[in-house]
């Protein structure tokens, strides 16, 4: 929670913390599904998460920013981009309740190319046709995971590719609010979905009470921790970003196949066959290619 090192003065500290991140957002993955598994309720599975997030996030910077952690110069763009966040939440965990977690995990990767191929309207960014190229190719390799006869569920694919959809607009609406103090936009995200689903507990709650009080004290701790991994996650992803610039990190972003495919191993014992690894290749060399280009060209 100290002052960032300026740009560029540790790289490797920097990819250090992007892979600590990945590692913590695959196991809030693993374990909001597999809490889900008990038939919890998606409802109440994110309340949680959002709820332990907000605190945990609040308790370690309040001390040090005060009241200068709320302030922002992009309200309007707080608020959107903490509804599109929930909304990727709801629909990834959805998607994790039908598919396993590398796949699920390997639809997500489109997102950041689908930001490259519509930033051009949404942002007013250069056009490069490698960025199509390269978000075509991805989609390709898409499909390959997904084919005919891969066993995935059509349902789960769907919701994975919504997920992807929501990911690239919160992609972009961070983007808008980049001039905020990043931890600021990191406790609006979390303060804008504990209100909204707070205030769907009126209805997920009570059909939810009798589960709640038969947990076990493991069951429930798992459960807490979504929060603590997805707050940590996030909070090593902003200590990589300030340490050095996207374009570098991005590349190791793929990376995080590797952690999702561990869990969903160690887990439910579930390893993608070598078509499904074959698509997930492609995927992620399209992206780290690109992401190369883009650094070179800047």
């Amino acid at each position: 929670m100290s002052s960032p090192s300026p740009l560029l003065v540790h790289p490797l500290t920097a990819v250090a913390f992007v892979l600590l991140s990945q590692w913590c957002l695959s196991t809030l993955d693993a374990s909001g599904k597999w809490v889900m598994q008990t038939g919890l309720s998606l409802g109440i599975l994110c309340f949680v998460r959002y709820a332990v997030h907000l605190i945990l996030v609040v308790s370690l910077a309040l001390p040090s920013r005060g009241r200068r952690l709320l302030r922002t110069r992009h309200l309007s763009g707080q608020l959107l981009r903490g509804v599109v966040m929930l909304g990727a939440t709801l629909m990834f965990f959805t998607t994790l309740t039908r598919l396993p977690l590398a796949e699920a995990t390997s639809i997500n990767f489109l997102a950041p190319l689908i930001v490259l191929a519509i930033s051009p309207w949404l942002l007013g960014e250069p056009r490069h046709v490698s960025r199509w190229v390269a978000a075509g190719v991805a989609f390709g390799g898409m499909l390959i995971v997904v084919r005919p006869g891969s066993g995935l569920d059509p349902i789960g694919v769907l919701f994975g590719l919504g997920t992807a959809m929501c990911f690239a607009l919160q992609f972009i609406a961070t983007r808008r609010v980049a001039g905020d103090d990043p931890l600021t936009t990191l406790v609006w995200s979390g303060l804008v979905g504990t209100v909204l689903l707070t205030l769907s507990l009126p209805v997920t709650l009570p059909p939810m009470l009798d589960l709640l009080g038969s947990l076990t004290v493991w069951q429930w701790l798992v459960l807490i921790s979504t929060g603590v991994s997805g707050a940590l996650g996030h909070l090593f992803q902003i200590q990589a970003f300030r340490r050095a610039p996207a374009s570098l990190l991005a590349p190791f972003m793929y990376l995080q196949i590797v952690s999702a495919t561990t869990m969903g191993w160690l887990v439910w014992g579930h390893f993608p066959d070598e078509i499904t690894w074959l698509g997930i290749a492609v995927i992620c060399i399209s992206g780290a290619t690109i992401a190369m280009v883009e650094w070179r060209r800047r």
